[in-house]
């Protein structure tokens, strides 16, 4: 067999993400993977006479990406049914969904998305309930967090405007995610969006067992219409923690594009909502958290997990929560070294107390960092909030992503999209230079991650917490040829203006499946 490369790509800026200083060098590819790696030219034995050649300059060149935490469902919501966009009134709303009515099998509830709920507040279910009856009218405001629906829609899905968010509207879900029509399309744009930002790797969050989009996924994977690899997770919802669902998945999906990634569960809340769960009371208010937790139900559930070769992913923002959490994956099983055998995680860990970190360090505990989330806040709001709710002194030991690194905690990047939208240049933005959006002076700035750290998350770190490691998350002879290409060099940017790198090209398996036009 020829071991010529199919491709050749050059750059002065090749980060491996096994060793921190990017190298000039090539890359040789062949077929799906990575025939040879190196510094300098390319060795002429590896080039033949259908040898192409992609040089990028000064152009960064990384391993593809892990996004390992998402939820394709409720980024879904924001596009179902009819745009909704341009309407000014309730009056638009329900003229534009009377004539989309027409349009859809009459059995099929009326969906749509994208009205303005800052000038249009609709007063009840009234005017939808005239015009549709026993139709359900469900429409989904932009932004998502809030709704307007007829009666019909109130009843079927057993949730309220009031409470418009994914885990309350999860009876909507089985019509959701079962109009192929709709679902698949959407998916299918969905992928090539989270290939567009060099993600190659993604984990689902999915409720319960789904609602049937499992099927779905098997479809495309047959179908070789694929272009991220999709790990999922089950998180009870609606229904209880159901081993039998992962052991059947788990069986089920053992191929290279689908597989099954355990179990996912919230713990505590926001604390900007006196909901994350604090050893020491909030500043503000005589309560460590003011939401109910049933932490017996959390442990036993993970237990059942961990006996059976399951891993749970349990999300904690507060520094009580996060210690919890850690003592539940405590009394799981462990190797000789006293790691944890099984890949749990712990996501979000927004307060944390620097001492439960090194805990997390030396049990193996995976941390799954979201480092976009200053992009969502403004500096004043932000540190007003936190001195409000617990004061600087604690306030200090917010995103302490480098007391995790240093307590050598293995860090993975998720996003919680569709509250951010993969960006790695953005994550750098915040997670290295600890700014907020309008920039100004950067924010806890010790607690901060460097450049290589932070790509070394995004690409290994999200590999290892999938269980890929000997296949990706590093450019390595013999790995999948998972890349991805900047328009520029990240190491040389500024940090003020990095926002403004792009992915020039994404490939998957040594073909591209992105590329910037």
């Amino acid at each position: 067999m020829s071991e010529y490369a199919d491709l050749i790509l050059l750059s002065n800026c090749i980060f491996t993400a096994t060793e921190e200083i990017p190298f000039s060098g090539y890359i040789a590819i062949k077929n799906d993977r990575i025939l040879s790696i190196g510094k300098g030219l390319a060795p002429t034995e590896l080039i033949g006479t259908n040898t192409k050649y992609l040089d990028y300059g000064n152009k960064t060149i990384t391993p593809g990406f892990s996004d390992v935490h998402c939820f394709f469902t409720g980024y879904s919501v924001g596009f179902v049914g009819i745009d909704l966009s341009a309407a000014t009134s309730q009056e638009d709303i329900l003229n534009s969904i009377k004539e989309y009515a027409k349009g859809i099998p009459a059995d099929k509830p009326i969906l749509g998305h994208g009205w303005n709920s800052d000038t249009i507040q609709p007063d009840g279910t009234d005017l939808l309930d005239e015009a549709f009856s026993t139709r359900p009218v469900l429409l989904f405001a932009k932004g998502c967090e809030t709704c307007w629906m007829n009666q019909a829609a109130i009843n079927r899905y057993q949730f309220t405007p009031e409470t418009c968010y994914p885990e309350s509207y999860v009876r909507f879900l089985p019509d959701l995610l079962g109009d192929k029509d709709f679902i698949i399309p959407e998916f299918k744009r969905y992928i090539k969006m989270m290939n567009s930002k060099g993600i190659t790797s993604i984990k689902e969050m999915g409720f319960d067992d789904f609602y049937g989009f499992t099927d779905i996924l098997a479809e495309l994977e047959s179908e070789n219409a694929l272009t991220i690899r999709v790990n999922f997770m089950s998180q009870p919802v609606a229904e209880p923690f159901n081993l039998s669902y992962g052991k059947e998945m788990r069986e089920k999906f053992k191929g290279e594009f689908v597989r099954f990634s355990g179990y996912n569960q919230m713990t505590d809340g926001s604390i900007s909502e006196l909901c994350g769960d604090l050893k020491k009371p909030y500043s503000c208010a005589d309560t460590t958290c003011a939401q109910d937790i049933d932490w017996d139900l959390l442990a036993n559930d993970t237990f059942k997990a961990d006996t059976e070769g399951f891993r749970f992913s349990l999300h904690a923002q507060g520094d009580a929560a996060i210690s919890k959490v850690l003592d539940i994956y405590d009394s799981c099983q462990k190797d000789e070294n006293g790691k944890l055998i099984n890949r749990h995680s712990i996501t979000d860990l927004e307060f944390s107390d620097p001492t439960d970190l090194e805990r997390m360090g030396k049990l193996g505990v995976i941390a799954e960092i979201y480092p976009q989330i200053q992009s969502i806040a403004n500096r004043k709001d932000k540190l007003a909030m936190i001195e409000e709710k617990i004061g600087m002194d604690r306030g200090q030991y917010y995103w302490n992503r480098r007391k995790m690194a240093d307590s050598n905690v293995l860090l993975s990047c998720g996003t919680d999209l569709p509250l951010l939208i993969d960006d790695i240049p953005e994550s750098i933005y915040h997670a290295v230079g600890g700014n907020f959006p309008e920039g100004g002076e950067p924010f806890n700035k010790q607690n901060m991650l460097t450049i290589p750290e932070l790509l070394t998350a995004w690409s290994a770190g999200g590999a290892y917490n999938l269980y890929q490691e000997k296949e990706l998350g590093t450019l390595e002879k013999g790995k999948k040829a998972d890349i991805v290409v900047f328009d520029g060099n990240l190491f040389e940017t500024a940090i003020e203006e990095i926002r403004s790198r792009k992915v020039e090209v994404t490939f998957l398996n040594g073909r591209i499946v992105y590329s910037h036009e």
